[in-house]
């Protein structure tokens, strides 16, 4: 089945959401380091479609500040490895950072901090599958597909929302 897509507004700018055989397969800000050519990122679909209009319905209420975890049907296509990544990073808790080198220590090899950053830079569903919340070992913002002024925008509202939202779980 060929890929569809939508395009939604939001506080970081337009998001292209795409679906492959029902669940969300990408989710691709204007300006995106690895954002696969437009060619490949399907046809127009109907926002109004799944996963589109649950995906539009969570990532609005997330930036309102009253969503703290999705609960989407995704379809991550990736390596081995990158799947246990972008597994790893949808358990870190809303508001809050781990390193690359943690979550490499994490997944079981403590040494392969570069090969979680590479991974964690191939994620093809920003936000949702939350990349952003990786920062270096000093603490420092570094890099992010969508640019640091989005992470830098997405870990603040986090943080700031986080004492007023009450977990869904």
């Amino acid at each position: 089945m060929e890929p569809t897509r939508v395009v939604l507004d939001s506080p970081v700018g337009d998001l292209t959401l795409v679906a492959v055989d029902g669940g969300l397969a990408g989710l691709y800000m204007e300006v995106q380091r690895h954002r696969p050519p437009e060619e490949s990122l399907g046809v127009p679909g109907d926002p109004e479609d799944e996963p589109f209009a649950s995906a539009a319905e969570q990532l609005s209420a997330y930036f309102a500040g009253d969503l703290t975890e999705f609960d989407l049907p995704l379809n991550l296509q990736g390596t081995p490895f990158q799947q246990r990544v972008w597994t790893a990073l949808q358990q870190i808790p809303y508001g809050e950072t781990t390193t690359y080198g943690q979550l490499a220590a994490e997944l079981g090899k403590p040494s392969a901090s570069r090969a979680v950053g590479l991974a964690n830079g191939r994620n093809p569903i920003s936000v949702i599958v939350p990349c952003h919340r990786v920062v270096g070992a000093n603490g420092d913002l570094t890099g992010y597909g969508g640019g640091l002024d989005r992470k830098r925008y997405l870990l603040d509202f986090e943080r700031k929302t986080r004492t007023t939202v009450e977990p869904l779980f």
